[in-house]
């Protein structure tokens, strides 16, 4: 057997194995919770090793980093399904980024500003929109309140993220000539962008005709199903293009070596880092021009 073909067993053995693991998590809240927990905490930790070892001069404190964002995700799931209330339970994350912004003052790190970046973009690219998977997932009610919990909108986004991206590679493989944005990531075109981005969108429609066709509507209609899948194929890939841009920064093609054939859990999640932000900022949107 080939090295390419061994390759392509291993590849494939891995997304199937990932995929199950996503859907299964998201078949209950509790587990979802959990799941996230450990997806945010690889991903700093892939993020704050890989600032380390490959920026110079740069020595960001992985353990506390790592820390402070998995407590954030656990704060905001928290405060979402209606264990705590008020903001005192960001608390804790506040002093951690006080800690990790002051400390700078006496680790005596030759580029402490840049240090200070990479720390809080670790926050801001990673923590920040993982967290607000809790707001796709859980509902509330007009006060505010927990109302129960839709797997379906949150496991939906990477469903549309995984068309979109099956799509954009056969799409591209077939017909391909166009670059997207070769300075960034060479193999990307547009033709396979926007067949990629057509399938997932007629997806997304297909999702919202079932999610519609029982005796409870869901939130979202098909024409915002519709518009939905939009969105998460556009910041998909504007979100795949950005860890691109990180990963050429710093000199690296894969961010990790965790998921065999597939690279690291940046890697794995990139298009997620911006979809989910933006399905939030869409959801939040249309619920303010419903009143």
């Amino acid at each position: 057997m080939t090295d390419k073909k061994k390759n392509l067993i291993v590849r494939s053995i891995t997304g199937v194995l990932f995929v199950a693991i996503m859907v299964a998590g998201f078949l209950n809240s509790m587990a979802m919770i959990l799941l996230f927990t450990i997806i945010t905490g690889l991903t700093l930790w892939e993020y704050t090793g890989l600032v380390n070892d490959r920026v110079a001069d740069v020595n960001v404190n992985r353990f506390i980093s790592t820390v402070g964002g998995v407590y954030f995700f656990i704060a905001i799931a928290m405060w979402s399904i209606g264990v705590v209330k008020g903001f005192a339970v960001m608390m804790p994350y506040v002093l951690t980024i006080i800690y990790l912004l002051v400390s700078e003052l006496y680790a005596k790190n030759r580029n402490a500003v840049t240090n200070m970046a990479y720390t809080m973009l670790g926050q801001m690219y990673i923590a920040l929109p993982l967290a607000l998977i809790n707001v796709l997932a859980f509902k509330r009610d007009e006060y505010g309140n927990f109302s129960g919990y839709d797997m379906l909108l949150p496991l939906s986004v990477f469903i549309l993220l995984w068309a979109n991206d099956s799509g954009a590679y056969c799409f591209g493989s077939m017909f391909g000539k166009h670059k997207l944005f070769p300075r960034i990531s060479p193999g990307k075109t547009w033709e396979g962008s926007v067949g990629g981005g057509i399938f997932a969108v007629v997806i997304a429609g297909v999702i919202g005709i079932l999610a519609n066709s029982g005796s409870e509507a869901h939130v979202l209609n098909v024409a915002q199903w519709l518009g939905l899948g939009a969105v998460v194929v556009v910041f998909g890939t504007w979100g795949d293009l950005v860890e691109s841009l990180f990963k050429r920064t710093i000199g690296v093609k894969d961010s990790g070596k965790i998921l065999p054939g597939h690279g690291g859990m940046m890697d794995r999640f990139d298009s997620s880092l911006l979809a989910i932000p933006a399905a939030v900022l869409y959801l939040y949107t249309i619920t303010l021009c419903m009143q």
